[in-house]
């Protein structure tokens, strides 16, 4: 089911928070909402969700007003909210608020536990187990009502290394298994290109980019688009260019920089190399079997690929 977005305007308070003159989200698909605190990230899913109405324009999920589609759709917000009940209990309430029987919304609520390896948990109470395992009970929460529309904001959020690291890793086909049109709400460029196929580049209420993530990922086109992806923006030439910070490399090949060392950080494994290039500063990754640069020398970086920016 894909959701519509035309000439939406949201104020509050005075403020515009969203201006969007057209998005389609497309159905099917995992669509991550990239941007930085304030680019109004959250609010865009409240529209959708049919939580707040827009100032102007019309939001449409399956061709319906988002007021009257929100019965098609299941949100998990950032903060958790439970009743002081077991886990499969909360589950199995927002299953059965949809009309639906106990017995299908148990059977629901298991498969959605099952999925999210919390199981085990299901007879605990959900204010009294931890973050992590609330963060997964919130959401199987919103996958177990198996609406054509997820809305997650932050889905990620307060996970710790090992929860975060295996929740990454499994979110992708969690997400896709239903055939449901997810939209993920996020800050870290590497979880949207991880987690989604399409990405919303959103920043200050404004969609600056949007497409499949290899489009958006090709084309950053302006240094703030640059920058939220999570790219370097170096000068070259007369020209200012976006490059994928993770390949960066000091020594000569295809895409050469001179440089100047700042600080060699040890990190064990790896050298990473803290390199000032005119008034941008980027991190290279360095082997360990390497001898690192002193700072203050003077030394050579290249990329594989740039993208030449239009600002």
């Amino acid at each position: 089911m894909d959701v519509r977005l035309d000439d939406v305007r949201f104020t509050r308070n005075g403020r515009e928070v969203v201006s969007i003159p057209s998005l389609q989200i497309r159905a099917g698909r995992t669509t991550a909402v990239l941007g930085p605190n304030g680019a109004g990230k959250t609010t865009l899913l409240r529209l959708v969700a049919g939580l707040e109405r827009p100032t102007a324009g019309r939001v449409l999920v399956g061709g319906e007003s988002a007021e009257r589609g929100h019965r098609r759709v299941a949100f998990a917000f950032q903060e958790e909210v439970f009743l002081r009940q077991s886990i499969r209990k909360n589950l199995e309430l927002g299953v059965c608020l949809q009309g639906a029987s106990s017995g299908e919304a148990r059977a629901a609520a298991t498969e959605a536990l099952r999925l999210l390896r919390i199981d085990g948990l299901a007879e605990r109470r959900a204010d009294q187990v931890s973050g992590g395992e609330r963060r997964r009970a919130n959401l199987a929460r919103a996958l177990c009502l198996r609406m054509p529309v997820v809305l997650l904001d932050e889905p990620m959020a307060g996970l710790d290394g090992t929860t975060y690291s295996r929740l990454l890793d499994e979110l992708p086909q969690l997400l896709g298994a239903g055939g449901a049109t997810c939209v993920l709400v996020t800050h870290d460029p590497e979880e949207a290109f991880r987690l989604a196929d399409d990405i919303i580049v959103l920043i200050g209420g404004s969609v600056l980019a949007a497409g499949a993530k290899a489009d958006v990922a090709a084309s950053p086109m302006r240094e703030v688009v640059a920058h939220t992806l999570g790219y370097a923006v170096l000068q070259r030439g007369e020209r200012r260019v976006a490059i994928p910070s993770r390949t960066l490399r000091l020594g000569q090949g295809n895409i050469e920089f001179m440089a100047s060392a700042d600080a060699v950080i040890d990190l064990v494994s790896a050298w990473d190399v803290i390199v000032s290039v005119g008034e941008a500063r980027v991190h290279v990754p360095l082997s360990r079997t390497a001898t690192p640069p002193m700072p203050g020398d003077r030394v050579l970086i290249h990329a594989a690929i740039a993208y030449d920016l239009l600002d």
